[in-house]
Parts: C-alpha cells; structure tokens; sequence
C-alpha cells in the first residue's frame, strides 16, 4: 500500500529539492506546519506587482511534501494569488474528488494521483500551496493597509 506513493517519479522530484534555500531580503515569507506528521516548510519569494519572480523553500519534510514544494518551485515564477489559488483547487480535485489528471495545470501534477487514496498524506502534498497561498495573501493585506 505505502510502496505505490513512493513511486520513482515522486522521488526523483523530491531528491531534486528545486528552489531549495534561502534569499536575502525577501519580499514575503512565512512557515507551515503540518501537526498530523510533523512537516515544517518555509517559504521564501520575491514579488514584482504581485506576481512571483523567484520562490525558494526551506524544508523539514515527508518526501511527498519535498516532491511538492519543489514543483512548486518550478512553476511558480509568474503565478499571482489568483492563478496559485486556481492550482491548488485543481490539486485539491484530483485529490480528495479523484478528478481527472487530464486538464491538470503542470504535467507533473499527475505524479500525485495515487495520493489520492491516502487521505491522510493529502496535507502532505497540500501544504506548500497552503503556505504559498498564506505568504501572498498576507503580502497582499499588508500592501493594502500600507
């Protein structure tokens, strides 16, 4: 059962760790938990009029939340608070709705679509757009109150 979310795919995404590190000075930042298994992600990004142009993480984690902050990584230069939003509802679908994989924003979503029958690692895959979307929501109240 636990074997099929270790799947080569998911590692190679995991070992990867795509933006891992950190920046100076950076534009928004926050930290996530996930108290149901211990993971811990900071994220890190710089912003031009909202958009992302550089994300980097942090992390202490399963390797399902490694393989999925490190695609975040990947993709997220040009996302907005809007477009991320519409990912995570997407992935949040193929998750918990065992939507489609076809129509999936980045091809490498779909590496995530045996997860879908292990509720409880479902937050693993989640957090880092949770987090990302927490950052960019804060960064934004913040500019508005400015």
């Amino acid at each position: 059962m636990i074997e099929e979310l270790y799947q080569k795919s998911l590692m190679r995404l995991a070992a990867n760790a795509y933006g891992a590190g950190k920046i100076d000075n950076p534009d928004a930042e926050g930290t996530m938990d996930n108290p149901t298994c211990g993971d811990r992600i900071t994220i890190q990004v710089r912003l031009d009029d909202g958009k992302i142009t550089e994300l980097v993480h942090d992390n202490r984690a399963c390797m399902l939340c490694q393989a999925s902050v490190a695609l975040l990584a990947e993709q997220a230069v040009g996302l907005d608070l809007t477009e991320l939003e519409k990912v995570k509802a997407k992935v949040t679908d193929l998750l918990k709705n065992d939507a489609p994989v076809e129509g999936m924003p980045w091809e490498k979503l779909s590496y995530f679509e045996p997860v879908k029958d292990h509720k409880s690692r479902h937050l693993c895959v989640l957090l880092p757009l949770n987090a990302l979307q927490k950052i960019l929501k804060d960064h934004q109240q913040d500019e508005f109150h400015a």
